[in-house]
């Protein structure tokens, strides 16, 4: 195990041929803003760059994965988008090294979104899932609206994107979404279980099997969340978006115009 390093933002650790990356921004509840998309960035390049990493774990600090978007840095136009790489510099890029999503607390809106770009979730029961960007006058497009119907039933995942309703762990868990339950607490140290049973296993073989599984939907997905694009802009675009940037930001109900 090595000392922890990373930005005020983003901490990484290395727990033998296991890479931790934690989000770290509990006055946010990690949200994410443009300065943290670019600290994941640079951990998922680390990842991917060193041999001897085998399995990443993506975690959030103090009892919560991460709130999604940052919706005050977003009506300041700032963005938690990475050119290429997606929400996060996580959602549209290509990992070849397996990830586990260690997840407490909430899991929200692009916080769900990293998730589902992982290739594993351990939770804890009181973990809570959620896409409810509708509620704000925007949309999912960063995996949401493309990853969770492959991962949930269509029509659940329909009703949850729609309503912008919550999705507890256990549900989660129930409908395929989450790999293991833990008590609160112990979704890390569960989550890092798991990835050295996966990292004393060879490396080659381990990378093999992750490319012939994700080939069979990388390619999909990629085209997926290119055409969505099309009716994702106009809606991110729109003065609804604003207006519910703004509205959660002055802590008061929006009010949509349709435009």
């Amino acid at each position: 195990m090595t000392e922890a390093t990373g930005t005020p933002a983003v901490r990484t650790e290395e727990r033998d041929a296991v890479f931790v990356i934690t989000i770290d921004r509990p006055e946010a509840r990690n949200a994410i803003d443009g300065t943290t998309a670019r600290a994941l960035t640079a951990a998922i390049d680390e990842l991917e760059a060193r041999d001897d990493l085998v399995v990443g774990i993506l975690t959030g600090a103090n009892g919560v994965f991460s709130a999604g978007m940052d919706l005050k840095a977003f009506a300041r136009g700032d963005t938690p988008v990475i050119k290429g790489r997606g929400f996060g510099g996580i959602t549209r890029t290509h990992i070849k090294t397996p990830v586990i999503a260690a997840v407490e607390g909430y899991a929200l809106g692009g916080g769900t979104e990293m998730a589902l770009a992982c290739d594993m979730i351990v939770a804890a029961r009181n973990a809570t899932f959620g896409q409810p960007e509708v509620h704000w006058g925007i949309v999912p497009p960063e995996g949401g609206m493309v990853r969770l119907p492959e991962r949930i039933p269509r029509n659940i995942a329909l009703e949850l994107l729609l309503t912008g309703d919550a999705l507890p762990a256990e549900r989660a868990q129930q409908l395929g979404l989450v790999n293991h339950l833990t008590d609160p607490g112990e979704a890390l140290t569960q989550a890092l279980e798991l990835a050295h049973r996966v990292a004393q296993n060879a490396p080659l073989a381990i990378a093999a099997v992750k490319r012939v599984v994700n080939e069979r939907t990388a390619f999909r997905d990629t085209e997926a969340l290119c055409d969505q694009d099309q009716y994702v802009t106009p809606v991110l675009d729109s003065q609804d978006a604003q207006e519910g940037a703004r509205a959660f930001a002055e802590k008061r109900p929006p009010h949509w115009q349709g435009r």
